[in-house]
């Protein structure tokens, strides 16, 4: 077949570890041979990122900015055993919650079902939609640590020079202290996101805070969604026969369990990130959740919602045949090709985006999956393939598609 012609590039974000070994697979084998791939293309490793001070998350942020659409492959957060064994410069932030902060708006998270592989929670029936805020939070925190007496506080001095201030704490030894913020035009374009989200796929909105604990900031959050549902959205709530729903981030862990499944669920920064990956284990595992970031500007980045999956990299590196599962890194291709396909009206590219992923999936349900799958299958004597078999089993699948 002749291959797809591309009109505007994708800005591609490289990643780490094994993420980055099956992003050039899936690239080599389910891409490249069926597409002229045109990408804008960024190096985030982490070695890279060291090298560049980190100037490489920004650039790609900004040509997200500048093209509308990007794939991120799974990037390491460096912690104090990273910084050793990488030999950093500094702790970089997280890139994630670096090119977050400049795009701002809602990362949308859904598990991929596949038959055979069921959710952990027998009454979940229909999947679960994580609304994640994308500004913020610790992912934007100062911190510091303390290693004597003293006091910490929180000063805003104002324009005009009004200095106010508050103590935090009255230290009597060491410890660590951190703060963080969030601004009202954000929450709003995340209420707004999540609202009309809800409204297009016909589901109820649930928003879960702790604001009986953190009453101003959290506090915010609930009275941002609350009016602006109240002077936005409740008309058409009403009349198409869905409902907004508030309650505490702790009900709602339980309330998620008694569940059936069928709604979206928005959360704060945090909160998103650590519900998703439950939600994502819970439905069969972390690598089966799809992952978009949804901007108000109109820019939408595509991702991995798991790590880097470093255990399986040593083990390659060391020669070990892995088994690691690659689909959440193909519909995060997927996802990105079918929205740039969209917005500049190739359907052929929108086209080859649905049949790749009905592929992968026909894949897993005739047998054949990645180690981990195999585990929690009940599809009878299924085929554990090595990380580059699956990817190549799913060619197979797409080539008789096409």
């Amino acid at each position: 077949m002749e291959k797809i012609k591309m009109t505007t590039p994708l800005v591609e974000m490289d990643g780490d570890e094994m993420t980055r070994i099956i992003w050039k697979m899936i690239k080599d084998e389910l891409l490249t041979p069926f597409i002229d791939l045109e990408t804008d293309y960024y190096d985030l490793g982490l070695k890279h990122r060291d090298e560049t001070n980190d100037q490489v998350t920004i650039d790609a942020a900004k040509a997200n900015m500048k093209f509308g659409v990007s794939v991120k492959c799974a990037t390491i957060t460096p912690n104090a055993a990273r910084l050793k064994e990488y030999d950093l410069k500094e702790l970089y932030k997280s890139p994630n919650g670096t090119i977050r902060a400049m795009l701002d708006g809602t990362v949308f998270r859904a598990p991929i079902l596949v038959k055979g592989i069921n959710p952990v929670v027998s009454k979940w029936n229909k999947p679960i939609t994580i609304a994640r805020h994308a500004y913020g939070d610790v992912y934007k925190n100062t911190e510091m640590r303390i290693d004597r007496p003293g006091k910490a506080e929180i000063v805003f001095t104002a324009e005009d020079g009004t200095v106010t201030r508050q103590t935090i704490f009255d230290f009597k030894g060491p410890g660590v202290v951190q703060g963080m913020h969030n601004l009202d035009a954000s929450i709003e374009s995340f209420a707004r996101s999540c609202f009309t989200y809800a409204l297009s796929v016909k589901q109820d909105l649930w928003f879960a805070t702790k604001d009986t604990i953190s009453k101003v900031y959290d506090g915010e959050f609930k009275a941002i969604f609350e009016r602006i549902y109240e002077e936005e959205f409740r008309e058409k709530f009403e009349k198409a026969g869905i409902i907004y729903f508030y309650t505490l981030i702790d009900d709602v862990a339980a309330r998620l369990m008694k569940s059936e499944g069928g709604f979206v669920l928005a959360l704060k920064n945090y909160d998103g990130d650590v519900q998703s990956d439950m939600l994502s284990s819970a439905f069969g595992s972390l690598a089966m959740m799809t992952s978009v970031l949804v901007s108000p500007k109109g820019y939408y980045e595509y991702e991995a919602a798991h790590g880097t999956v470093q255990r399986h990299y040593y083990k390659h590196l060391q020669g070990e045949l892995t088994s690691t599962n690659s689909v959440a890194t193909i519909f995060a291709w997927t996802g990105a090709l079918r929205k740039r396909g969209e917005l500049d009206g190739i359907d052929e590219l929108c086209e080859f985006a649905d049949k790749l992923e009905r592929a992968t999936i026909e894949t897993i349900e005739s047998g054949q999956m990645t180690g981990d799958l195999t585990l929690i299958t009940e599809i009878k004597n299924p085929k554990k393939l090595s990380t580059l078999d699956f990817i190549l089993a799913v060619r197979r699948t797409l080539e008789k598609m096409l």
